[in-house]
């Protein structure tokens, strides 16, 4: 039997992975708003408790994805938690009289693609779900700053004094392991760099990778509904074939878990002068070595939210929906860090600016 013919009648799936601040949501936004008339449904798996993709994609407007077809799991990492939360989830979705044309799935910028992928053969979803595709989402501006590249000479020369160097960090392997999943790598943020920072992002993630997936660039997170979905690679049947460094790990009997990051919710009052708090935001990011920081903000006299979303101290700043009636107003913003971040001081500091 071909592959076609075996996903014939089932529902495709898209997964949609990439490290923290990729631009995933940009590209989901995007899509829903250019859907050429499919129903969409959406899971997204936030890390932390704060909702912020999913406020995000309820407020753009797109016919393709109605409220009800946005589905949230918070406060925890799907590839940890599939047969508790995903499981569940696409069983509900699977009972509804309208289904989707299309599942669309946002995992968090911490989460492993592989385990999730892998739980597309569980036989109640097998039969009725495939894996259209996995997309990674490339930040190329900040692999272009060199966030996962190596200083290989550098290394060389330091390593005789420090044996630590030898091994990887948490977040480039994390790095890797998207990828190793993908079927398809969309390097985002294209307009922030120069050709010879495309060149060089383009080899240092092909350098992270045994296998050769498609790679195409993008800005704004604007690529066509016609290459996102449609892939029909059926890669529920090649997972185990792109093992993550977890896995592999798991078979030498280590156990895996995200400890190595940590997330928290700032509740803030009203930001008068959100130009001056954007800017010094930028300073406690860097002092603190945040890595992602995202949320909403109330702005005196604004009747809409004022979006933030911050990768390293990059701040990207738009007005996304209006209030709604009743909703409290406020700023809320998710931190995201290494375990190792002073919680305390974090908060302290952002408070401060306002």
């Amino acid at each position: 039997m071909t592959l076609a013919k075996a996903q014939q009648g089932k529902i495709p799936a898209t997964v949609i992975t990439g490290f923290l601040g990729a631009g995933k949501t940009t590209m989901i936004r995007n899509l829903l708003q250019n859907a050429d008339g499919k129903r969409i449904a959406l899971i997204i798996n936030e890390f932390g408790d704060l909702g912020v993709d999913g406020d995000v994609l309820k407020g753009c407007g797109a016919e393709a994805c109605s409220e009800e077809d946005i589905i949230e799991l918070t406060n925890g990492c799907i590839c940890c938690t599939v047969a508790d939360d995903f499981i569940p989830t696409m069983t509900k979705l699977l009972e509804r009289e309208n289904r989707p044309d299309h599942i669309v799935i946002e995992t968090s910028g911490l989460a492993l693609p592989q385990p999730l992928v892998a739980a597309f053969n569980w036989p109640d979803i097998r039969s009725e779900v495939t894996v259209d595709g996995v997309v990674t989402v490339v930040d190329s501006a900040a692999v272009a700053a060199g966030r996962f590249a190596d200083d290989h000479d550098k290394v060389d020369a330091l390593r005789v004094n420090d044996d630590n160097l030898d091994h990887e960090s948490p977040l480039e392997e994390l790095f890797e392991d998207q990828l190793t999943a993908a079927d398809l790598i969309v390097l985002n943020k294209t307009d922030l760099i120069d050709a010879s920072g495309l060149k060089s992002v383009r080899d240092e993630v092909a350098s992270r990778i045994s296998r050769k997936p498609t790679m195409i660039e993008a800005k704004n997170g604007e690529v066509a509904a016609a290459i996102l979905l449609g892939l029909g690679v059926g890669t529920e049947g090649e997972i185990a074939n792109r093992k993550s460094h977890h896995e592999m790990e798991h078979e030498a009997g280590e156990e895996h878990d995200h400890d190595e990051f940590d997330s928290f919710v700032v509740e803030l009052g009203a930001i008068s002068d959100p130009a001056a708090f954007i800017d010094r935001l930028k300073g406690v990011i860097a002092e603190h070595d945040v890595l992602r920081l995202k949320g909403f903000a109330d702005v005196p006299g604004k009747p809409m939210r004022l979006l933030i979303q911050a990768v390293g101290s990059r701040i990207d700043q738009y007005y996304d929906r209006a209030w709604a009636a009743g909703e409290a107003r406020g700023t809320r913003l998710v931190v995201i860090g290494l375990h190792d971040m002073d919680e305390a001081a974090v908060r302290a500091a952002i408070s401060a600016l306002v």
